[in-house]
């Protein structure tokens, strides 16, 4: 028997009570948060959308160079401020993006952040 994940809702949206969210609750709350630089993401919300910006630019482009290009302009600020978001989450600031621009050891370090777990309380909630 499968085991049942109990849900409730918080900010308006239905997601399970260990804060993960489903692939399309992510794509709908990054979206509906187009510029949110404020609050705090969990880790199943920035990753399906990595996932999704991620075969979208893929299948675009196949189907077309610049519709592809149009699209991931059109997605960049959501993806800085979902970005920010889950820094916020592990008590850090929206700016250690920065560190991204250094090669290879700034994309660590900042999947790292990522990747780790939630801090509650943090000065961002």
């Amino acid at each position: 028997m499968s085991k049942v994940k109990p849900y409730a809702l918080t900010s308006g949206t239905i997601s399970n009570i260990e804060g993960a969210m489903t692939f399309t609750e992510s794509i709908r709350t990054c979206f509906s948060k187009y510029a949110d630089f404020k609050g705090c993401a969990t880790k199943s919300e920035l990753w399906w959308w990595v996932l999704f910006v991620f075969i979208t630019t893929i299948a675009l482009g196949i189907i077309s160079d610049k519709l592809s290009a149009v699209f991931s302009v059109a997605t960049l600020l959501p993806y800085f401020a979902v970005v920010t978001r889950r820094l916020h989450d592990t008590d850090r600031s929206g700016w250690f993006q920065l560190w991204a621009i250094i090669p290879v050891i700034g994309w660590i370090l900042l999947i790292y952040w990522c990747v780790q777990e939630s801090k509650s309380p943090n000065r961002f909630a």
